[in-house]
Parts: C-alpha cells; structure tokens; sequence
C-alpha cells in the first residue's frame, strides 16, 4: 500500500556499508539501525548528546534534497563541510502527496542561513526580498529566539516537511509553549515534522511517535517513559531534595 505521507519510512541501507567500526556508522543510534517508520504528523528522535541522533536528523534531511546546513531546498550554500556521509546509505520511503513547502532547521547553523538571506537578498532580483517570507525583519537584528519564532510563523507556510535539530536551543519554556500551537497549526494544514529535541515540553504533543537512541540503538518509547519527562518530574516535584542530592560534598 503506498503511504499519503511525505515521509513514510527510513531504512539504512547496510549492505552497502563497509564497516561499522567507522564513523558515522559507529554511533549507537546507526550502529543497529534497520528502518523506522515515521509518524504521518509528528516523529521525534531523543537521547543523551552524541547519540546520534542529529547525525541521523541530518541525513534525513540531506537524503530529501535539503542543504546541510540548513534551510528550504534551494539553499546550496556551504560554510563548512561537516556533514556525514550517512545520507547516501539511506532509503527514504516518500508518499504518493508531494508536499508545498519545506524546511531543515539546525539550531546550530541558524546564523548561517540567516546570513545567507542577506547574501540573497543583496544580488539583484526581480521578485520580492526573500527576507519577506521571515516577516521582513534582518534575522540577525532579532534574538536567537525571536528569529525561531519568525521562522515558525512567518515561514512555514503548511502543507510541508518540517525537520527541526534542537529546536528548542534558544527558546524559553513560554516559546516552546508558542511552538507547540503553532505546529498544531500546520500539522492540521497537512504538515508532517521530523524533530530531534531534548525538550520534554516539545515531545509532549500528543500522540506523537517517539524514538529514543541509547546504546542499544532506536526504539519506540512512550513521553512518560524517556528520561527526559522523568528527570524533569523528579526535579520539579522536590527541587531542594534533588540539590542537596547534586550539591553534596
């Protein structure tokens, strides 16, 4: 049966690679991979740092056509390359619905993209700024978070894959609060997103798939169960005896 979503399942193509004593197929979150099927609204990817987790996010996003760095397929710029070659042993299984608009955020090359806005936007051009699809206002004239918020509301358009790395980098729990009514929006306008956040507020929209990759690789877990929720609960139900725990010496 062919899938309606635009991104239906990811399979690592391991006949093809060589060794997984090498990078990047030696991280956990690779090591063991075989395919992981996508939720049609909403998939999120969690774990500890060095997981694996981005690495795979970004050769999700490189394997449909997104520039590395970030942005809408028709950035091709390159600031430093850094990317994995991980991309090329994928399969991306695609629906039969092409979506209208797409994006890759990564919180770390943000600045990057926003810099080549202005660069676009300084070379003549008959059609309008393309600073004006982020609300008209310098991404750079903004805070981190303020340019994430324009970038949700003002970019994303719906009807469209969204892959968000760490989105919630340079956001208060307040914004992610905003981040997540916003993403119902376009999730009801026929958008599907691709996230790998350690953000228990984010992970929390409903009925979500959640993969976490641990050592043992990626498996589905539910919010209550990740680490994330947990610690959180933990901390927030007696703070003080959580500190003296930490603090002790």
């Amino acid at each position: 049966m062919i899938s309606t979503q635009y991104v239906s399942r990811v399979a690592l193509l391991r006949s093809k690679v060589e060794s997984f004593e090498r990078y990047p197929f030696c991280l956990p979150a690779i090591r063991s991979l075989d395919h992981i099927d996508l939720h049609p609204r909403v998939t999120f990817f969690v774990g500890e740092n060095g997981s694996g987790k981005s690495t795979l996010l970004e050769a999700i996003a490189v394997s449909l056509g997104f520039n590395a760095e970030g942005g809408s397929k028709n950035f091709r710029f390159g600031t430093r390359h850094s990317h994995s070659e991980l991309h090329a042993y994928l399969r991306v299984a695609k629906g039969i619905k092409r979506p209208r608009d797409g994006f890759f955020l990564r919180a770390e090359s943000f600045f990057n993209v926003a810099t080549e806005i202005e660069k676009l936007d300084a070379e003549p051009s008959f059609g309008p700024p393309a600073i004006a699809s982020y609300g008209g206002r310098s991404l750079h004239e903004q805070s981190h978070g303020e340019s994430f918020m324009a970038l949700m509301t003002q970019r994303f358009g719906g009807q469209g894959i969204y892959i968000l790395d760490e989105p919630e980098a340079a956001l208060s729990p307040q914004r992610q609060l905003a981040v997540l009514s916003r993403m119902h929006d376009l999730v009801l306008d026929d958008s599907q997103f691709i996230i790998a956040t350690h953000s228990p507020i984010l992970m929390a929209y409903p009925d979500a798939c959640i993969y976490r990759c641990s050592s043992e690789g990626v498996s589905p877990i539910a919010y209550e169960d990740t680490e994330h929720f947990q610690v959180t609960r933990d901390f927030l139900a007696s703070p003080q005896r959580m500190l003296r725990v930490l603090l002790e010496r």
